[in-house]
């Protein structure tokens, strides 16, 4: 039997809506839902392309354990959670709860059950060792936010739909479809600002995809933070601000304004490249433009200071007048009652405030209960009370996502136990004694919670299962589930609850994403309120009457500053002294040996290191390269196509570079998520980018640092743009260690 049904995307965060043809209770195609209200026949070639990963004949569908050899070997999921368990609980009578860590990857995110099962059976074991991709591309927002807000979840998002001039930041909507906001059909959103008479202007070291169909304003990498000074001096120095607002909504009003002081447009012109006068211009426009909101990203968080500049990006907003109002940076909401108390009770209990439980190696915070995943690979190594012995990899590739790689890699192996949970065989879980098979986004319902106060448009949908797990496949969350019962008897709060999972099995109400989802559904904006508001909604009314999602609101609400922030003045912070110290690490020095400055990049057709091995994606003849200005180039003597060493002071890469004007001069770009080595099975991963060198192409976190020392002190995320660097061009004959390079070399 053939049949459609609807559905949604969860590889990122527009989560467009899709309509999946099955066929016999197999996944046959994706296509574009043209009836969902906002991605309207919308979706990027990762969503339509989805279904060869769902049916991957390189994915893991059953329980696989390590042999002697290396290998591993097919076992049933009873013998792998009996050995698994057992393991787990010798580790824990030896070294306690802190020597149990949990790793989970991007992909986790989406997932309704995964991340929070993970986060709160950790919480609940005590371990301090709890690691996500987060740490590598977002925390510092949340840490930012909470200096600013109190409130490490709230996130002012551009309101697009309304405003009249948008300032992008280091970021790429026309390639990400938005990061820390959700909105589907973006590159329409931003070409409607200047359809109706608006202005769009991408600040970024690079031409981006979205520079290309808007205004590009060039800028020298991991100076953000500089230029937003200098944005929020001219508006404090030519009496743009109006003071008595200013002050009614924030407290440090005098500090902010004597700080930027010293960051006049022409003194920061020789660091950041960008014109005193356009700076003025801009400083103007984003005040007297009625609305105007600045947007900034991944590259705004992955410098020296992106806490710091994070910020910035909020104070410059709400100096010129554009935070908190129509068509400005606006914050999102659930819609459920008493959120603010909420979101304090829930710090204070749980424990996941900035000011909480720091890391063992480097003395660095947690971030809504996540450590640094850059130091992960020497809390293994680190000996001492807290050493981490065992650890769960769910849905994530550390060895390619965080810095120094190799490092990671090889500290996996000193590991009593290694699980990982995922739909392939990768870089990472090639160390794991056991590798679970985990579902698909179409094999598992979903409402997604983190993302609900991201819509730029106030939108809810939810989705049921449209296949059955493939071979045996299981969700996340019950494998965790599993897991509880093996420490049931070691940690009372665990004990708890097994017991209370125990009684609703008994019963047939085990609690679960679906009953959570529920409750958020029915409490949040355009819920039913458990009955008490006729006609609202409830997750089973979603999936059965509007399988296509509701929106339930026309645009964000103005005016919901007070409630978002937690201060006793309920006014927003400027002046928190941890962000004003952070400007002393503004002045660098710069080595003549390391010339270049290396900033990451988004592919359209690539999601971190996982989508690698699906055939639409890698057509074309495609290959992982660096992107180089020509002047640059020829300047080392390089070529295009050429063979290039890319050096750092911590590490060197090396693969093809491709000559583009669309870069600026000084800066070279390399796309995230490659080296794959020939580990596991991702046949396609694996021979994908080939050259002289080899195939997989090449890991750009090679070149980072994950010393404590190097990693950003508010937030500890690594730096990963604006590090310095040098090109040279490479004789494929000749190994980086004397050795003769063959072709069969891994890149």
């Amino acid at each position: 039997m053939r049949e459609d049904k609807v559905t949604y995307c969860r590889i990122c965060e527009p989560l467009c809506g899709l309509i999946a043809t099955v066929e016999d209770d197999e996944l046959v195609a994706l296509r574009p839902d043209r009836d969902h209200p906002l991605s309207k026949g919308f979706a990027c070639p990762k969503g339509i392309a989805f279904t060869e990963i769902v049916n991957d004949p390189d994915r893991v569908l059953h329980p696989l354990r390590r042999t002697a050899d290396g290998d591993f070997e097919q076992v049933s999921w009873d013998a792998a959670l009996a050995d698994i368990g057992e393991r787990l609980r010798a580790v824990h009578r030896r070294h306690g709860s802190s020597g149990i860590g949990w790793y989970f990857g991007n992909p986790a995110t989406f997932s309704t059950g995964h991340t929070i099962w993970a986060a709160v059976f950790m919480a609940l074991l005590g371990s301090p060792h709890v690691y996500s991709a987060g740490s590598q591309d977002v925390n510092n927002r949340f840490v930012a936010s909470h200096f600013l807000y109190g409130n490490p979840v709230a996130a002012p998002i551009p309101d697009i739909n309304r405003t009249d001039l948008l300032v992008v930041i280091g970021a790429n909507p026309v390639v990400s479809h938005g990061s820390v906001m959700s909105s589907p059909r973006i590159r329409e959103g931003l070409n409607a600002i200047t359809a109706r008479g608006g202005r769009v202007l991408v600040v970024d070291p690079r031409r981006t995809e979205t520079a290309r169909e808007h205004e590009w304003l060039p800028i020298v990498p991991d100076t953000d933070a500089l230029f937003l000074l200098s944005l929020l001096h001219v508006m404090f120095d030519e009496g743009l601000v109006d003071e008595k607002r200013l002050r009614r909504q924030a407290s440090g009003v005098d500090t902010i304004e004597h700080v930027v002081a010293g960051y006049s447009p022409e003194s920061m012109a020789s660091r950041t490249d960008v014109p005193a006068e356009v700076v003025r211009e801009l400083a103007r426009s984003l005040v007297r433009t009625e609305r105007a909101a600045v947007y900034g990203r991944v590259g705004t968080c992955l410098g020296r200071t992106g806490t710091l500049t994070t910020a910035l990006l909020d104070t410059v907003n709400l100096v010129a007048g554009n935070l908190d109002v129509v068509g400005g940076a606006m914050f999102g909401d659930l819609g459920i009652p008493g959120q603010r108390l909420g979101v304090s009770a829930l710090q204070r209990v749980s424990g996941f405030t900035w000011s909480g439980r720091r890391s063992r190696v480097g003395d660095l915070p947690q971030v809504l209960g996540t450590a640094p995943a850059s130091v992960m690979a020497k809390e293994i190594e680190t000996a001492g009370d807290g050493q981490l012995h065992a650890l769960f990899v769910s849905a994530g590739n550390p060895v390619l996502s965080v810095p120094n790689g190799a490092e990671l890699s090889s500290a996996l192996d000193d590991l009593d136990l290694m699980v990982s949970l995922d739909i392939y065989r990768n870089e990472t879980n090639a160390h794991a004694d056991y590798i679970l098979p985990a579902t698909t986004m179409y094999e598992r319902g979903d409402f997604l919670l983190p993302f609900q106060a991201l819509f730029t448009t106030p939108f809810k949908q939810a989705t049921d299962p449209v296949i059955s797990p493939r071979g045996e496949a299981r969700e996340e969350w019950t494998v965790i589930n599993e897991l509880i019962a093996a420490l049931s008897r070691r940690s009372p709060l665990v004990g708890a609850m097994h017991l209370t999972n125990a009684a609703g099995a008994r019963v047939g109400r085990l609690w679960g994403p679906r009953q959570l989802s529920d409750l958020v559904v029915r409490l949040g904006a355009g819920g039913d309120r458990f009955g008490l508001r006729r006609g609202g909604l409830t997750y089973r009314k979603l999936v059965r009457d509007n399988p296509h999602g509701v929106v339930v609101a026309d645009g964000l609400e103005a005016g919901r500053l007070r409630e978002t922030v937690t201060y006793r003045d309920r006014k927003v912070r400027l002046d928190a002294p941890e962000l004003l110290a952070e400007l002393d690490r503004l002045a660098v020095d710069d080595d003549p040996r390391l010339p270049l400055r290396l900033i990451g990049m988004r592919e359209i057709r690539s999601e971190n290191s996982w989508q690698h091995n699906a055939p639409m994606l890698l057509r074309g003849g495609r290959r992982h390269c660096a992107r180089m200005h020509p002047d640059d180039a020829q300047e080392r003597r390089v070529a295009e196509g050429d063979l290039i060493r890319v050096a750092s002071a911590h590490g060197r890469i090396e693969l093809p570079v491709s000559l583009t004007d669309d870069i600026k001069r000084g800066v070279v770009a390399v796309p995230h998520g490659w080296g794959h080595n020939g580990s596991g099975g991702w046949t396609r991963a694996n021979a994908a980018a080939a050259t002289e060198l080899g195939s997989g192409g090449a890991n750009v976190n090679t070149l980072i640092s994950s010393n404590p020392d190097d990693l950003e002190r508010l937030a500890g995320m690594a730096n990963m743009t604006g590090v310095p660097i040098e090109v040279s061009l490479l004789d494929p004959a000749d190994d980086t260690d004397g050795h003769r390079r063959t072709a069969a070399s891994t890149g």
